[in-house]
């Protein structure tokens, strides 16, 4: 194709332009365009061809004399800002030498490369200095800091932990009048009058650490609102009771979630049909056409994988949950694995809630090492400093792994039937912690005889996964399990990864 484009001289180009920028092997539009140049003190533009006979073609025009539809072909508007680029760092660093030069590059992009590593130093200052004011004004506005015992009517109770009982709940509607408010205190079972349905968390009074564990709880919500919502419930905010009857406690503090379902995986487990019971409602249908083995195998896949994936964006935010477990793993009625229950959980980035010689932890499904981090690493400085700390300390001590251990418990559980009592796990714990933590060991040696046809499934990827997660943290930098981005790319994912959707596409062609 050619082209025929206004030239400016040869002499005038060499005369204002000693040092045109010139690159190379570009994916440029037309293609038989192959290098080009621009000179940094105009808007002029050098395109050089190469044809069959090893000649050049050059082609000098200037942008502005470039039609507009030709711009967009060959992407001038990228080169322009590259152009404007190239020409700040010039005026910047134009009393530098051609060294001194280099190392400012290099020491921006060192620089830019440890403020973006995990846990994030530059995204949580954005976070703490814009998107958390943003958020408390937002949320003023609309009324959600401003709850009130009033707002809420409780029903039926979930569950109970050390420090807090979970209800059903839902918002009280504007035409319900203040006195049927009070009347349904004692609700059991809400009635279509109470559209709007939410969870609540009363926090135990007089439960010592209760208050503390409830305000930190509030805080990782929020945090995980803004950094990562798709990991855990909706949080809609907190109140404090103004009365005492049959169910507030006056000064009493409750927690509020959108309810997103009422089930957790525990809950699940329990039932003898795990996990057929949960398959629709993962998948959406029932696969059928596949033989039992291979359902269970896809259904326990697919939940993992959400579990996993969760954990990977609360640790590239600097969070660490401590309390994986299937208690804490809810399950929505669009078959999402979410994350509850952040009392335990830590912010590495700032130290939140850590303190070094202090852990709070399920045993059943506490890794070896008790600790998120070593015990003899030191009380956390002031924030700030703390978060310019906070990507080497991550590096050293990766304290995401802790999670991991926990999420390699949780898949045995859901893979091997006798785990999913409370009596078959410890039992499996203490069989563990006598070999030292080795699967492979324990495998060869428990008296137990486990069903492990599951994760002998496809060459024993998800055996191979969970030996991966369940381990110590051995080796020079006691890394010894994989992190969840690394789990993630793991052969039992990956592989085959889509075999569920496969069956579901032959389901529906067969529907069809």
């Amino acid at each position: 194709m050619a082209m025929s484009l206004p030239s400016p001289s040869a002499s005038t180009l060499k005369h204002n332009n000693p040092n045109p920028i010139c690159t190379s092997s570009l994916t440029l539009r037309p293609p038989a365009i192959h290098n080009f140049c621009f000179f940094p003190n105009t808007n002029r533009l050098s395109f050089v061809k190469n044809n069959h006979n090893n000649s050049t073609v050059r082609c000098h025009a200037f942008f502005g004399d470039i039609p507009q539809h030709l711009q967009e072909v060959l992407h001038l508007d990228q080169i322009s800002l590259f152009r404007s680029g190239y020409l700040q760092f010039e005026r910047i660093t134009e009393d530098l030498s051609e060294t001194q030069k280099w190392g400012f590059v290099v020491f921006a992009g060192l620089t830019w490369i440890y403020l973006t590593a995990r846990p994030g130093v530059l995204l949580g200052a954005i976070d703490f200095y814009l998107l958390a004011p943003l958020q408390l004004g937002f949320n003023s506005l609309i009324g959600r800091r401003n709850l009130k015992r009033a707002d809420f009517v409780v029903g039926e109770k979930l569950g109970e932990g050390s420090f807090g009982v979970v209800y059903s709940g839902a918002v009280v509607p504007k035409n319900v009048t203040l006195e049927e408010k009070r009347g349904k205190a004692k609700t059991k079972k809400l009635d279509s009058r109470f559209k709007e349905k939410v969870i609540l968390k009363m926090v135990k009074v007089g439960v010592k650490g209760a208050e503390e564990c409830a305000d930190f709880e509030e805080w990782f919500n929020y945090r995980l609102s803004r950094a990562a919502p798709e990991t855990c419930a909706k949080f809609l905010g907190s109140f404090v009771s103004d009365k005492t009857n049959s169910q507030f406690t006056k000064g009493g503090k409750w927690l509020v979630w959108k309810f997103e379902g009422d089930q957790s995986l525990a809950d699940y487990m329990k039932e003898r049909n795990f996990p057929f019971n949960i398959e629709s409602v993962m998948f959406g249908q029932v696969l059928q056409g596949v033989d039992s083995v291979k359902r269970s195998a896809l259904i326990i896949k697919q939940i993992m994988r959400q579990i996993i994936t969760s954990l990977k964006k609360i640790h590239d935010t600097g969070i660490v949950h401590r309390d994986v477990k299937p208690a804490n793993l809810v399950v929505t009625k669009r078959g999402q694995i979410k994350l509850i229950d952040f009392g335990a959980a830590t912010d590495l980035r700032i130290g939140k809630n850590y303190v070094p010689d202090r852990g709070l932890l399920d045993p059943d499904y506490c890794p070896p090492e008790l600790y998120v981090m070593p015990e003899e690493t030191p009380s956390p400085p002031p924030e700030p400093i703390a978060a310019l700390l906070s990507p080497f300390l991550w590096q050293l001590n990766s304290p995401d792994l802790f999670d991991m251990y926990s999420a390699g418990i949780v898949l045995m559980q859901m893979a091997v039937p006798t785990l999913r009592s409370a009596a078959g796990l410890k039992n499996f714990n203490s069989e563990l912690k006598t070999f030292n933590y080795d699967l492979i060991q324990w495998r060869e040696y428990t008296r137990r005889l486990p069903d492990l046809t599951i994760l002998d499934l496809d060459s024993g990827r998800g055996w191979d996964l969970a030996t991966k997660l369940i381990s110590e943290r051995g080796g020079p930098l006691k890394r010894g399990r994989l992190s969840a981005s690394a789990a993630l790319r793991h052969p039992y994912f990956l592989l085959g990864g889509d075999q569920a959707a496969a069956v579901l596409s032959r389901l529906s062609f067969t529907k069809e």
